[in-house]
């Protein structure tokens, strides 16, 4: 891609930002963002996480390549390459305890000038995301919506570092570890015993013979 890296980061308000001219001027801008400012990602985070309000942070890069238009000339198309890099405490699905999920997002996005013309591109096209630009473009709600499509489907330690007592207990039998021995004895623990059921009946005898 196109880009002019010698161009020092620029400063600018990432909740409102000339898309176009970031593109077409080639420009550069870094920063951090706090998930206190990102409210739908904050309610991922579980209460007892050990820090709520962790920091990501963000590059975002703007330039244009010369492509074909629809007047059939070559002009210069937009574009936006967008990285981030953090983490946020997830509840663990399995063990029902908070880790650190990692998150790097490394994104390039054709900027179009309308809703109509995003359409026009296909979904599966597999090169870049399609966004519409604006002249006040809010970065930070593209970081928001970058971060919860990189949300695990089921959030969970890689290993866990101990099960949950619910589930040894055997209140959510099914979640256990096929490997845990404590489950299992539980388990064994709720078969009908024949030799106690033997071991009573007999003491009824017994009492009846003392009356």
């Amino acid at each position: 891609m196109n880009t002019s890296s010698g161009k020092p980061a620029v400063s600018l308000d990432p909740h409102a930002v000339d898309l176009f001219e970031f593109a077409r001027s080639a420009r550069q801008a870094a920063g951090a963002v706090r998930l206190s400012q990102l409210p739908r990602m904050l309610n991922e985070v579980p209460a007892d996480a050990p820090d709520r309000d962790t920091v990501f942070t963000w590059q975002a890069e703007g330039f244009s390549q010369n492509e074909l238009q629809d007047d059939g000339a070559d002009g210069p198309q937009p574009y936006l390459r967008l990285a981030l890099h953090g983490h946020a405490w997830l509840e663990c699905q399995r063990c029902l305890t908070p880790y650190e999920q990692a998150f790097d997002v490394d994104m390039t996005y054709r900027i179009v000038a309308s809703e109509e013309e995003a359409e026009e591109f296909p979904l599966d096209d597999d090169e870049a995301d399609v966004i519409v630009g604006s002249r006040q473009f809010d970065l930070i709600d593209l970081i928001e919506e970058e971060l919860l499509l990189s949300l695990p489907l089921v959030p969970k330690h890689e290993v866990c570092p101990a099960v949950h007592e619910s589930l040894v207990s055997g209140a959510s039998g099914a979640e256990a570890e096929p490997d845990d021995e404590s489950g299992e004895a539980e388990g064994e623990g709720k078969q009908p015993n024949p030799f106690a059921a033997l071991e009573a009946l007999k003491k009824d005898e017994d009492g009846g013979k003392q009356h």
